[in-house]
């Protein structure tokens, strides 16, 4: 399908607005300058994105797409709920390792307007790998992981663009509370029969019965009114 000149401007903007983040970064962003480079005018900018923020939300929306959601595979038969979680994080957080101005920029951005739109990508592209490595488990058990492994990614995030950590010690603190939450004597319930349907794996919208509820990298993640940073 070929696209329409008002879909190939977006696109250039948005393409433009990536490279930009991850050369220059979030704070020396100018819309002037994305405009000459995407050889638009400035109005058109404004046109295809009422705000700033809007813009940002498109920009990590589609680099996330790119590089940490992309080719996220289901577990496989027998994976383990550590090693399958820790497989889901390095999977999110490599790329972000290798362009930390990138990680910043989803930072800041999730903490604006359109942050929910980042969450709600989080969801889509995670919850059918976790659908199916939580099948069976404890839905309390479930939902603490989830808050606990979600809140400390905003932590580490923020004490990131803070400045307070390295971007290098984001993963390793993450892969070690997996081991610890995960190294426990909790096991699926007797009614869980294995995470295999038949032959093929069956992701599930809910966990133990429960829909999972919304958040960035992990089922029955949720917001709370804190800032951990």
């Amino acid at each position: 399908m070929k696209r329409s000149p008002e879909t190939d401007s977006s696109v250039r903007i948005i393409d433009v607005v990536m490279e930009m983040l991850m050369s220059d970064g979030y704070d020396d962003l100018q819309l002037e300058e994305v405009a000459r480079r995407a050889q638009v005018s400035l109005a058109t900018v404004y046109k295809k994105f009422a705000t700033c923020d809007d813009l940002m939300v498109a920009a990590v929306t589609r680099w996330m797409a790119i590089n940490s959601y992309a080719e996220l595979e289901l577990p496989v038969p027998g994976e383990s709920l550590r090693d399958g979680l820790m497989r889901v994080i390095r999977h999110v957080f490599e790329p972000w390792e290798r362009n930390p101005r990138m990680l910043e920029a989803y930072h800041r951005a999730r903490r604006g307007v359109g942050g929910r739109q980042l969450d709600a990508q989080g969801v889509s592209a995670v919850l059918p790998v976790a659908a199916v490595l939580f099948e069976g488990y404890d839905p309390a058990y479930v939902e603490d992981i989830g808050l606990i492994i979600t809140n400390m990614i905003y932590a580490l995030t923020g004490r990131f663009v803070d400045k307070n950590l390295d971007v290098t010690e984001i993963l390793p603190t993450l892969e070690r509370a997996i081991d610890r939450l995960t190294s426990s004597s909790v096991a699926p319930t007797a009614s869980a029969r294995g995470r295999w349907h038949g032959d093929l794996a069956v992701p599930r919208a809910s966990v133990a019965g429960r829909p999972l509820r919304t958040g960035p990298l992990g089922p029955e993640a949720a917001r709370i009114p804190i800032d951990l940073r």
